[in-house]
């Protein structure tokens, strides 16, 4: 939470226009007793279709969901000129996983919010193994980076 205020700040004060913010890396061992996971986050995240680690895995996803919420929800009410920080901002909230069980990486949930997403409200499912460098080259073209590649970018993806 302190970490999601000291960024909303930041861009209050034009501090910054980018920012990144890793809840967790994927390896990682904390565990959360304060919504009754004591197991470490990597172990539940491998959980062999275990019914009773779905269920842990899926609390601390709900909480870090939920911690995302209240960002976009901190930045929808902060005035920024003609409308909110949310109104001109561009966020991402994703996965270094599609399938933790199992370490897969395809397919790569993200989620983008905020008036820099340009067309709002869809739901898009890219073409299967497409590399997250195109996302993030569109991204830097969108700001007008005029990149040609961005990591194993292959080409962009139309979703401005």
């Amino acid at each position: 939470k302190l970490m999601i205020d000291l960024q909303v700040l930041a861009l209050q004060a034009d501090l910054t226009r980018v920012s990144t913010f890793m809840l967790s890396r994927e390896a990682s061992q904390r565990t959360f007793p304060q919504i009754g996971v004591t197991d470490p986050w990597h172990v539940v995240s491998h959980h062999g279709e275990q019914a009773e680690k779905v269920a842990r895995a899926a609390k601390v996803n709900a909480m870090c969901v939920g911690m995302f919420s209240g960002f976009l929800d901190r930045l929808r009410k902060a005035p920024d000129g003609d409308g909110s920080l949310l109104d001109h901002s561009l966020v991402f909230y994703g996965s270094g996983m599609g399938n933790s069980n199992v370490h897969a990486t395809d397919p790569l949930p993200m989620l983008a919010a905020g008036g820099g997403a340009g067309r709002g409200r869809r739901h898009l499912v890219l073409p299967e193994r497409t590399e997250i460098g195109n996302l993030w080259l569109s991204v830097a073209n969108r700001f007008d980076a005029s990149l040609d590649r961005f990591g194993e970018s292959t080409g962009s993806v139309d979703f401005f």
